[in-house]
């Protein structure tokens, strides 16, 4: 694990691109996973800038994301298929074919979660994983408390989570209060990892996640 400190959320946002834009120039037809949330919002859109610089092709790279709100559709302006799409996907070059989001809407919430597993098995794994940390340290929409091996299930959302969601909605009540996302497993395969954190409120996590038990961090 390598460990990288900058000055500021700009600085931390460049670099994260220039990790990801590298990815994607030594194999092009890379499989990224990509989460969503203020942390990587800058990242994206220094990414758009590359690839209007036309020093990044898309054409051939996979994505598949991190989770999604359970019960919202793609086109609720609050889903990840929506915020991928707005803040990203629209303005590169990217194969719709080749973009993975779970479905929040999904009747039947097992077979989804298996086939999202199969799918990233059989495109070969996840190349580069872009992670964010939450408050409480929860990855993807896994809590602190979730089994390690979970692979992609559904996920009830801790309060602190719903709460620091809250933001985003017209009121607390109005966020979902579970979620579909890849499980600790799913993303501990991922061939390489890039963790993001920015933000006095997000000291005490990567602290925790850094210095402390795995047990303890609850």
């Amino acid at each position: 694990m390598k460990i990288v400190t900058v000055d500021d959320y700009s600085e931390m946002s460049k670099f994260a691109a220039k990790i990801v834009a590298s990815q994607v120039i030594l194999k092009d037809n890379s499989v990224l996973g990509l989460a969503t949330g203020d942390t990587p919002l800058q990242m994206y859109r220094e990414l758009i800038n590359l690839y209007n610089e036309e020093e990044l092709d898309f054409s051939k790279i996979t994505t598949f994301n991190l989770d999604e709100y359970y019960g919202i559709s793609e086109d609720n302006p609050h889903s990840y298929h929506y915020y991928m799409k707005n803040n990203f996907f629209k303005f590169i070059n990217i194969a719709d074919s080749n973009i993975n989001i779970l479905d929040g809407k999904t009747k039947d919430i097992e077979r989804e979660c298996k086939a999202y597993d199969n799918k990233i098995a059989a495109a070969g794994g996840i190349d580069l994983q872009v992670l964010g940390i939450g408050v409480n340290g929860h990855i993807g929409f896994n809590e602190p408390d979730v089994n390690f091996e979970a692979e992609t299930h559904l996920v009830k959302l801790d309060e602190k989570t719903v709460e620091s969601n809250a933001r985003f909605f017209a009121s607390k009540e109005d966020v979902p209060t579970s979620a579909l996302s890849m499980g600790i497993k799913t993303i501990m395969q991922s061939k390489k990892i890039l963790l993001l954190a920015s933000g006095p409120k997000k000291a005490e996590a990567v602290f925790k996640m850094l210095k402390e038990d795995v047990k303890r961090f609850v």
